[in-house]
Formats: C-alpha cells, structure tokens, sequence
C-alpha cells in the first residue's frame, strides 16, 4: 500500500549516494502529485515549479541530469536574435525577460553577459535594417541590464576584433547577450528542486506506464545501474523528455498531440589565442547564424550547424562534413584560418522541434506546445534552453488538473537557484576567501562562478587534505575537489557525469579526459564505493568513447559516424535501448 510522504521542507538540495539509495525507497513507497520525466533543463524547471508551488513531485532520468540537449547548447542564456526575422516576436520578448530574471535574481552566479560584434557586409541596406531589429530586441527588454547597441565603423570594429579580415566586414553593431555553462545551471536548478522538496534520482528509466482504467496514474521504472525495477505512482506524469517525447509517448500507448523531429547542431572549440577578438561574433551564413562565442578564459565555441538526425538519439555524432563547414565558414572572416589540429574538442547536439502537419525543416518551430494527452498524462516539447522556466509552469498548469488538491500559481521568477544568495557579497570577499583556504584569488572567482554561495561546500571538503586544493594533473582548470564535490553533492555516478557535464574537461583539453581518467577515477573511488575493478572499468569506458568519439568526427557521414559512436560501451550497464514498447 502507498502512503502519503511526509514534509520534507528544505533540504541541502545535494545529490549524494545516501540520498540516492533514499530516493529510491521514497520512489517505491510515496503517492507523489506529479512525476517528471526527463532529467534535462525543462524536466528539472518542472520539478521546481511543482516543488515550490507545494507539490510532492518526483523527478526520473534514465541518464544523468543534462545527457542529452541540454548540456550540448550553443551555451547561450539569449533573447535570440535571429528568432525577429522569423516574426516571432513573442518568443523574442518571452526570452528576453527569462534572461534578465536569470542575469539579475535567479542565477547571476551562472548566467553571465557578454558583448556581441556583427560584422556588416552590405552597404547601404544593412546598418539601418539591423539597427531597427536591434532597437526592437532592447526595446522589448534587451538592454535593460547590459548596454543596447552600439554601432562602430570598420576601424571601430577591427581595433574589437582584430583577427578578422578587413576585407570581411564594412563596419558593425554591438550588443549585448548572455553566456551560461548550461550543464551546471541545469544540475544546479535540479538540486533546487531537491532543496525544495523534490526527489530527483538519475540512472531511472522509465520502462512502462502504470494505468487504472483510461488513466495513468504512475511509472514503472528500472535502475540503470543494476536493473532493478520498482512502481512509483502520482496524480498526473508530465513527459519532458525532449528528443525522446515520441519514444516515450510510444511506451504509453496514447496518441500524442504533437511529433518532435531531432535537429543537430555541432560546435567546435578551438583555443582562445587562435582568434584575436575582445567580444563574440554572429556571423551570417546562407541558411542561419554562426556564433564564435568565448568560453571561460581559454577558448572559443564555434557553432553551430542545422541539420536532421534520425539515428541514435542519446549520442549524437558530429562528422568530418560537420566540422568542415564550420571552419569554411568562419574561416571566411578570419585573418589566420583555423585548421582541425587547432580544435581542442567538439560536441554535438539535439535539438527537439516541434513538427506540425508540414515536416518541412523550415516549418519547424522553437516555441513549445504542452497537451494533456489522457488523464493523468502530459507532455511538452519544443521552446528553447532560455525558456525553461516559462515551459515548466505552463507544464505543471497543464497538469493541475489531475490534482485533487488547489494548486498555487507558479512563484519561481522570486526563487534565486542554489548558489545566487549571496553571490555579490562573496564576490566582493575574493581576497579573504583566497586567504581563508589558502588558494589564488583568481582560483576564488573562477569557483564563485561555478558554485555561487556554496563555494564553502566545495572547499570544505579539502579541509585537512591540502592535496585536493591542487589543479587536476592534466586539466589544470580545475582543482581536485571539484571532482569530489561532483560526487559527493551533484549526482555525477560516472566518469563521464565529471568529465564530461560537472566540468568540461572533455572539450577544453585536446586529450579530451583521456589524460585524467585516472587520477579522477581514482579521487572519487571512495565516495562512490568503486573498488579496483569498477575504477579500471570507468576509465576503460570513459576512455573507448572518447575514442568513439574522435573516430566518428573523421567519418564523412551520419550513418558511418553513428555506427562508430555508437560502438563505443555505455556507462550505465542496465540501460535499456531503446525500452521495449510491447506488454
């Protein structure tokens, strides 16, 4: 018989083994208000809106928080742009609040603004036609936090952008625009969720649908880690499984309401001195944008490409096709062209859009649709990163329905994510805290902006071992403790959760992890229980795909890139794929 969970209130909001193994008997044993599936930034917003509004919430993830498109983005918190030329102004405005909510109140440890070169190439028509999309973006919010546009000659914007081609360009426009880390924010505003009540357990996967008559009224789900199964049960399931939304809606045997096709974009990351530039460039291409984004202190992205994926959802594989057209294309602008041994890392990524009745690609859109799609049962897709939070209260709206209870309306533009409180102040205290734990300042503003206020979390647990205040052997950009912290708070279980999401050691070094596979196999060993054999088996996987990885990146197309990606072992041992639908 199930029962009712008690309160839980606030709790640490850390995703640790003990909570884990807690998870997991809270899943099989509580009657929850809402259960969500899908660990990336819609699923996790879902959580803490359901959560903060007062709701017993569940959150499921097959994977780990962000596997899938929302760790793989063009790492912008943006308006977008470009979206004005399509007419979407809603979208736009929509944007540009969520981004001024996240720069100012809700993640201003994470979300960060950055100044945009555009390079005009057209006399005459040009200047005034960007200038006018450019005073409808600040107008509808865009410069309320960041400077509006500022426009500047050919000289003006090469003494900004020195490395590009003075022939490329006949003057230019700035403006500003935001940059975030989007993998940490999305884990960090699950472990929001999990401060406020939410359980959130990854390596979860939904393998079926429970139902009493014509309703659904919970989830049988499957540890991927050792394949046990338990059923958890709720009022209403909300499906936000992006690329998945089809797959999953096949589990459930009820005709969806809408289709999402998968759209992949590939970026690449060179390092920061291959481009001389002191601000991020958008660029046109005949068919979209390309943006040359800096990243950190030491790199640039460049990205990104648009094009159908109908092969292997969870691994997306970039081609030598790929990452030819994007160094042809901004090699178009630059003085010293890029080369492929200049590239230090590339990813690829799915992006879920929303199919009407016409399946042309130019049809396709970023504004999201949620639907009920039978009692007890919602979904949404499409939007973007930006909008997670506007997705998820329209998801848990949807799904108030299905709640006995009144539900709340959404309070979650007042709820600052872990790490924002007290960000500005810690800020300002950088020599003190370097003194406090004895590391260089500069160590100090580098972990601010990745753990905001719970910078003393992560250093804590250095105290007494000196030695995890060191930098990682071969990815100096971080300290030994990070990797611990990963573990022992933010719910990474594998190597590829740390190297990969946790921090981006797999696409800032050009050894891609491979070079300390080990020594961070072996630091978080204790907390994770892996013995010699599960540390050897780690960096043997983690290892084989990364190899998969830069073996299918020379292949020419998809299939051939995907055969070889998809070769490479999995992690998590018990996932199922794809989950059979039958039964």
């Amino acid at each position: 018989m199930t029962k009712k969970s008690q309160p839980q209130g606030r709790s640490s909001g850390e995703l640790g083994p003990a909570q884990r193994d807690a998870a997991w008997e809270r899943l099989g044993t509580n009657h929850f208000d809402m259960i969500v599936i899908g660990g990336g930034v819609v699923g996790a917003g879902i959580a803490l809106d359901a959560a903060t509004r007062g709701l017993e919430v569940a959150l499921v993830e097959a994977r780990d928080l962000a596997s899938g498109t929302s760790s793989r983005s063009s790492k912008m918190f943006h308006g977008g742009l470009r979206y004005l030329e399509q007419l979407e102004f809603g979208l736009v405005r929509e944007a540009l609040h969520e981004r001024e909510l996240s720069l100012k109140t809700l993640a201003p440890h994470l979300v960060k603004p950055l100044r945009f070169l555009y390079p005009l190439t057209h006399r005459l028509w040009e200047r005034p036609y960007v200038a006018a999309g450019l005073v409808l973006y600040d107008t509808m919010g865009g410069a309320k936090s960041v400077p509006g546009q500022h426009h500047v000659t050919r000289s003006g914007a090469l003494r900004l952008s020195p490395g590009l081609r003075r022939d490329a360009l006949i003057g230019g426009v700035t403006y500003y625009d935001t940059v975030v880390d989007d993998a940490r924010h999305t884990m960090t505003v699950a472990r929001t969720a999990a401060h406020y009540g939410a359980v959130v357990r990854t390596s979860t996967q939904v393998v079926g649908f429970l139902r009493e008559a014509d309703r659904v009224v919970g989830v049988k789900v499957r540890d991927s880690e050792d394949g046990r199964t338990t059923e958890v049960r709720g009022h209403v399931v909300v499906n936000a499984t992006g690329v998945w939304t089809d797959e999953i809606q096949a589990l459930s045997h009820q005709r969806g309401r809408f289709h999402v096709r998968a759209s992949k974009g590939v970026h690449v990351v060179v390092p920061r001195d291959r481009i001389a530039s002191d601000a991020a460039l958008i660029l046109r291409t005949p068919t979209s944008v390309l943006f040359v984004i800096p990243w950190g202190s030491n790199h640039w992205i460049v990205g990104t490409t648009d094009t159908d994926w109908n092969l292997d959802l969870a691994h997306p594989a970039a081609t030598k096709a790929d990452i030819d057209y994007l160094l042809e294309r901004v090699n178009e602008v630059l003085v010293t062209p890029l080369t492929h041994d200049d590239i230090q890392g590339v990813y690829a990524g799915l992006r879920p859009l929303l199919a009407g009745e016409s399946d042309e690609t130019s049809k396709l859109s970023r504004e999201h649709a949620v639907a009920r799609i039978a009692p007890g049962l919602v979904a949404i897709a499409g939007g973007k990163y930006t909008t997670y939070r506007v997705m998820a209260y329209d998801a848990v709206d949807a799904a108030a329905q299905d709640i006995p209870q009144r539900v709340s309306p959404t309070i979650t533009e007042k709820v600052p994510l872990l790490g924002a409180d007290g960000y500005f102040a810690l800020l300002n205290q950088t020599t003190h805290l370097a003194q406090t734990y004895g590391v260089h300042p500069y160590r100090i503003e580098h972990l601010l902006n990745r753990y905001g206020a719970l910078i003393s979390d992560v250093l804590d647990l250095a105290e007494g071992k000196p030695e995890l205040l060191q930098p990682i052997t071969d990815a100096p950009s971080y300290l030994r403790v990070e990797a611990m912290y990963a573990a022992a708070a933010e719910g990474a279980l594998h190597l590829d959760d740390i190297l990969a999401r946790r921090t981006r050691i797999s696409i800032e070094y050009s050894h891609r992890g491979v070079n300390c596979s080990q020594e961070v196999a072996e630091l978080v060993a204790p907390i994770l229980g892996w013995n010699k054999s599960a540390i050897e088996r780690e960096v043997t996987t983690y290892n084989a795909r990364v190899d998969a990885e830069v073996h299918s990146q020379t292949q020419p197309d998809d299939i051939s890139a995907d055969a070889l990606r998809a070769a490479a072992p999995e992690p998590r041992p018990e996932i199922l794929e794809p989950v059979p639908t039958d039964g």
